[in-house]
């Protein structure tokens, strides 16, 4: 199993995060986003889109991170279930997921930010401003989300961590990158701050990664 990622790709931060606590084995390959080594031939054959992460595995190369975290679950069930419950429950549990992974991020990516830039003639404040207003947006409904929960688990909708937490901590660290006043948020943070003690996401974070 390969893992073709860079390592601050919020992306590819959670599927390091996923395949940590499935106690999978892999190797990373970098791919250097600021090198634009994305963009190249020998990329495009893995991903059409040009973007990270890509899994190979078993002979075939996936792309998008949460697909890939769906593929890991079904195709290792035997290991720990990132997404649980009923189908409700696990409904609300994606539906977590994608508020950041198909809402936020996609607007806030370094692709986004760069056109931003260079195409639209933004400046760093309001480039800054962009990327403050999307993750407040997001983050404040998932805040308030978690506070109407009826149960009062340890970690967004149970006592382990799962593809909520996977997508939530590299947003996380994201904000606090970009300087976001992360104080309106005390339910995601202490949720972040209980992740950042587990192996499995201390060894994904950026800063522990080759190429980082």
């Amino acid at each position: 199993m390969i893992l073709y990622d860079y390592c601050r790709s919020s992306a590819a931060y959670r599927v390091r995060i996923a395949l940590n606590l499935k106690q999978l084995d892999y190797q990373q390959q970098s791919v250097n986003l600021l090198e634009s080594a994305h963009t190249g031939t020998e990329h495009q054959k893995r991903n059409t889109q040009k973007l990270v992460p890509v899994l190979s595995d078993q002979g075939v190369q996936l792309s998008q991170s949460l697909a890939i975290c769906e593929y890991l679950d079904e195709a290792y069930p035997e290991s720990l279930q990132l997404v649980t419950g009923t189908p409700v429950e696990r409904a609300k549990i994606r539906a977590f997921a994608q508020a950041i992974a198909c809402e936020v991020h996609p607007v806030n990516n370094l692709r986004v930010l760069k056109y931003l830039v260079s195409k639209m003639g933004a400046d760093e404040a309001q480039k800054m401003q962009w990327y403050h207003h999307w993750i407040n947006t997001t983050f404040s409904a998932l805040e308030q989300q978690l506070s109407q929960r009826s149960n009062n688990s340890t970690f967004c909708f149970s006592e382990e961590p799962g593809l909520a937490e996977v997508c939530l901590v590299p947003q996380v660290f994201n904000a606090r990158r970009f300087k976001l006043d992360m104080q309106a948020y005390p339910l995601l943070n202490a949720i972040d701050q209980r992740c950042q003690e587990l192996a499995s996401f201390t060894s994904a974070h950026p800063a522990q990664q080759p190429d980082s």
